[in-house]
């Protein structure tokens, strides 16, 4: 067991928007309250899966809607708790910790703001490895697991219980109220027994983002070395180094829909990629070819700093390395693929490996 302090949130704020693929929310609007959590209510005690209790009830609380949103409209303050409560009064049984569904700017900074205001351990792991847009997106319904009953509110006060058939009704459901609440709503959701987070989380995961956080934030390291042990620590590779000419956005039933378009730099030059994303990066194609694939982590990163570029932040003339990280062994089987698989969000292409897809653009080079 270890604890979060300030520098682990400044930290996992960072590793946590790299890992979630453009979505996950802004790391500053998390990141900011998270600290202020842990300056009121001290530092957040961290365990492990391997830690939990078995027969115990542990559950994330998250943000659910369109990342742009949250830059206009801040959340209040106290909707993080009060979902996580009712879901817990709902259930009549004790939650005994909490953790995050996603890795993401936002998504990584809920449940520990949920930890250090009711005093309860936050458990090293998610239900993604990444990012994905939609409730059924997560390795626990690849196990069976129902992501309800859910708590659903918003910063009027709205609050709500729902309780679905399957985890594609829910998200269904869900979205729908999400839009009606503003394109931005709270949840908390998924409630699990200590032995199925062993079973069917993705571990280590907030260790991962404070570990990459600690490599990009380092001020010994020259950006090209920062940028090696980058793809070192989450296996990833280097696709492309180029600049923003084209960002198309909009929000479009509680997400953020778009593609970016990217002209090459160095020795890329001549070069173009193009990026599609439904609030996370899910495909990147080179010269109309597939370099990147959903399931597997599609980052941008600011190619001076290395910060993480986000969906809702991307920007004409901007300059980007984009890369891609192996997605987590779950996603990767039959399940995996036809949940997060690029037919899933309408895109014609079957998915392969980054690893294939890089070996295969190299060898044309």
């Amino acid at each position: 067991m270890h604890k979060i302090d300030a520098e682990a949130i400044e930290n996992i704020a960072v590793g946590a928007a790299l890992l979630g693929t453009g979505g996950g929310g802004d790391p500053y609007i998390g990141k900011m309250m998270a600290l202020s959590a842990v300056n009121e209510y001290g530092p957040v005690r961290v365990i492990s899966p391997e830690e939990v209790d078995e027969e115990a009830v542990y559950t994330p609380a998250a943000s659910m809607g369109a990342p742009s949103i949250m830059i206009e409209k801040m959340p209040k303050g106290d909707e993080f708790v009060r979902v996580f409560q009712k879901l817990e009064k709902y259930l009549g049984k004790e939650i005994k910790g909490v953790f995050p569904i996603e890795a993401g700017g936002v998504n990584s900074m809920i449940p520990i703001i949920v930890a250090a205001q009711l005093n309860l351990p936050l458990v090293d792991c998610d239900g993604m490895g990444r990012a994905f847009p939609e409730l059924q997106m997560v390795t626990f319904h690849l196990n069976g697991i129902s992501s309800t009953p859910m708590a659903i509110t918003d910063e009027k006060g709205n609050i709500g219980i729902i309780e679905t058939i399957d985890n594609v009704w829910a998200e269904r459901l869900a979205r729908t109220a999400t839009v009606e609440m503003g394109a931005r709503a709270l949840i908390s959701n998924c409630p699990c027994t200590g032995k199925e987070v062993k079973q069917a989380s993705i571990h280590n995961v907030v260790s991962l983002s404070e570990n990459i956080g600690r490599i990009i934030r380092s001020k010994e390291l020259e950006t090209q070395e920062k940028f090696n042990q980058l793809l070192e620590i989450t296996g990833g590779f280097d696709l492309f180094n180029g600049k923003i000419t084209d960002v198309q956005r909009n929000i479009e039933a509680g997400f953020n829909r778009g593609k970016m378009v990217i002209e090459g730099l160095k020795n890329d030059t001549g070069e173009q990629v193009e990026i599609y994303f439904q609030n996370e990066n899910l495909i990147a194609l080179k010269n109309g070819e597939p370099i990147a694939l959903t399931p597997d982590l599609i980052c941008l990163v600011d190619q001076e700093t290395l910060a993480p570029v986000t969906t809702e932040s991307l920007k004409y003339g901007k300059r980007v390395r984009v890369l891609s990280l192996p997605s987590a062994s779950q996603w990767r089987t039959n399940i995996g693929i036809e949940t997060v698989g690029p037919r899933y969000f309408g895109y014609e292409y079957e998915y392969t490996p980054v690893e294939d897809l890089v070996k295969k653009e190299r060898a044309y080079r």
